[in-house]
């Protein structure tokens, strides 16, 4: 753990600042171009090991749910989270390329897990990964 507390998400939206409209262009043209994963679509601690992943890793369930509640930071997760629901004929690879696809997985998997029953994020391991959530995040999660 990285000792931050669930309240600690000024770091995303410093983060979200200077790109987010640029990265809402790239999702509405069914590609990712530039480098913003980490703090668009976060994921638990524990299973990026660079850098970037350890400062935006989201270190337990109650700050994904705190990131969730978030005016801001909740509903541009929603907004980006719906425009890649929204890309037809394009798998999660297409989208993202590697890493970032299973990156997308575990930040879904993540949230999908906090918010409860039926939610966009779901949607998202649905459609991109056949409804399979990912194993090392829920294991994470549990550990939180």
């Amino acid at each position: 753990m990285t000792g931050r507390d669930a309240g600690d998400l000024q770091r995303f939206i410093d983060a979200q600042r200077p790109l987010y409209d640029r990265l809402l262009c790239e999702l509405r043209g069914g590609q990712k171009r530039t480098h913003w994963m980490w703090f668009i679509f976060p994921q638990i601690e524990g299973l990026g090991h660079s850098a970037m992943a350890q400062k935006y890793a989201i270190a337990s369930r109650e700050e994904a749910a705190a990131y969730l509640r978030h005016p801001l930071l909740g509903g541009r997760l929603e907004e980006c989270t719906a425009l890649v629901n929204a890309i037809a004929d394009k798998s999660v690879y297409e989208i993202f390329g590697s890493p970032d696809d299973m990156k997308f997985g575990s930040s879904m998997t993540l949230f999908a897990q906090v918010a409860k029953g039926h939610s966009l994020f779901k949607e998202a391991v649905e459609k991109y990964f056949g409804g399979r959530f990912d194993d090392a995040t829920l294991a994470r999660i549990e550990r939180s």
